[in-house]
């Protein structure tokens, strides 16, 4: 379980996060929306331990990230899956080299284990053959299915994605969101998703938080999002849809 208390962040004199409270429970799958400088990635760094607030708790499975020692949060930060907006990759590296990388850094050598992880958890993404490819042959879709093997690779509890269908055409987006589902649906993770597109809210997300200047303005439903009335939300809901 992810617990948020309080959470506050500034920059200088911009606050960022101006006291956030929200609880993830096992096997959720939340969407966090909200315009571009509202606050989502920030929130996310906080959970991994990237960023350390400015007052406030974060705790994950009963650690508190703020007051961990540096062994600690490696430990649990295998234990999380995170599929970056751009992919991420590795353009110097194979296929192969980039899903594995993580297991590498913590110390797994075995290659005929590596190339066997990495084949399976291609496999899932619907990506077979590549492993020797780079990342420079591969379309932004391919990419995005890469950076999610890598993520898949550990066996985390926990997936992050950021923007996962920023950039790609509507085929692109729709492919990712369905294998996102279908992911989630077979491997029992608790998913948290920074989001724009409310396409991805609706087919994948089960509850919706929605961030706007610092603040949580709304906590539900897809649906709930989708017929509310309050001013806010419905013209987040109106400039976004595509």
């Amino acid at each position: 379980m992810i617990e948020i208390t309080d959470l506050r962040k500034s920059f200088d004199s911009n606050d960022v996060l101006r006291g956030i409270d929200i609880t993830i429970h096992d096997g959720e799958t939340v969407a966090i929306i909200g315009e571009s400088g509202c606050g989502k990635s920030v929130l996310l760094k906080h959970i991994i331990g990237l960023m350390h607030p400015d007052s406030g708790t974060v705790t994950v499975d009963g650690i508190s990230i703020p007051d961990a020692k540096e062994e600690v949060l490696y430990a649990l930060r295998r234990r999380i899956g995170f599929l970056f907006q751009s992919a991420a990759l590795f353009d110097s590296m194979t296929v192969y080299e980039n899903v594995v990388l993580g297991l590498w850094e913590a110390g797994e050598r075995d290659e005929d284990k590596l190339r066997e992880i990495a084949t399976e958890k291609l496999g899932l993404v619907g990506l077979r053959g590549i492993l020797d490819s780079k990342p420079s042959s591969l379309s932004g879709g391919m990419k995005k299915r890469v950076g999610l093997a890598r993520a898949l690779a550990m066996q985390p509890q926990y997936m992050f994605y950021d923007e996962p269908t920023t950039g790609l055409d509507p085929v692109t987006s729709d492919q990712i969101d369905f294998l996102i589902l279908s992911l989630t649906e077979r491997l029992s993770t608790t998913n948290l998703i920074v989001t724009h597109d409310l396409f991805t809210v609706n087919r994948i997300a089960k509850r919706v938080i929605y961030l706007n200047k610092g603040l949580i303005f709304f906590d539900g439903t897809p649906q709930e999002l989708m017929q509310s009335s309050d001013r806010q939300v419905m013209q987040f809901v109106e400039r976004f849809v595509r």
